[in-house]
């Protein structure tokens, strides 16, 4: 058997929300969230928190943001997220209390399984716990915890679960060293 492609079925990535919904989002998304020149962080926490993402205090969203769909997105307070972020949330994507999401990072919760013919999605959450580095340029992958105060260094990919208070570089990502924090 060979892929095809003319067989994807994508209709059941997208749960959670009504086709109008979606449709709007993808438009006020644009607008707001993905655009470089909307540099106003309360309203896009406004428009987010009105599509279903529950959102903490303190949140810092820089201009030029993807987010797939905010109906499946928890993030805690003192969160930043950097420019040109990519939340690609097929899946459910839980960020902690004070993570720093660099600039251009990737949180991919959904890939093609290359093992049928129809290249469904497999879909698999993120989360991201308190204290955590995402840096910039970096790539989480479906199905990854990010355990507390974990760094995943610039340009690197995590494939495997980082553990609490471990730097993590490369690609795929390995543990360098455990990450000491000083007062």
């Amino acid at each position: 058997m060979k892929t095809n492609l003319k067989s994807f079925d994508s209709s059941n990535f997208n749960k959670g929300a009504s086709k109008l919904k979606q449709f709007t989002w993808i438009i006020l998304n644009a607008i707001f969230i993905q655009s470089s020149w909307f540099p106003f962080m309360k309203p896009k926490v406004m428009l987010l928190k009105m599509f279903g993402a529950k959102i903490g205090s303190g949140l810092v969203i820089k201009p030029a943001v993807t987010i797939k769909f905010p109906w499946k997105l928890v993030v805690g307070d003192h969160v930043w997220i950097g420019e040109n972020t990519w939340i690609d949330n097929l899946d459910n994507v839980s960020i902690g209390n004070n993570v720093c999401i660099s600039q251009g990072a990737m949180l991919l919760t959904g890939n093609h399984d290359y093992t049928i013919s129809s290249f469904d999605y497999r879909n698999a959450p993120i989360i991201i716990e308190d204290g955590v580095w995402i840096g910039a340029k970096s790539v989480v992958c479906p199905g990854i915890t990010c355990r507390s105060h974990a760094i995943l260094a610039v340009g690197s990919i995590a494939t495997k679960d980082l553990e609490a208070f471990t730097i993590y570089q490369g690609n795929p990502a390995i543990k360098i060293r455990e990450r000491i924090i000083k007062n």
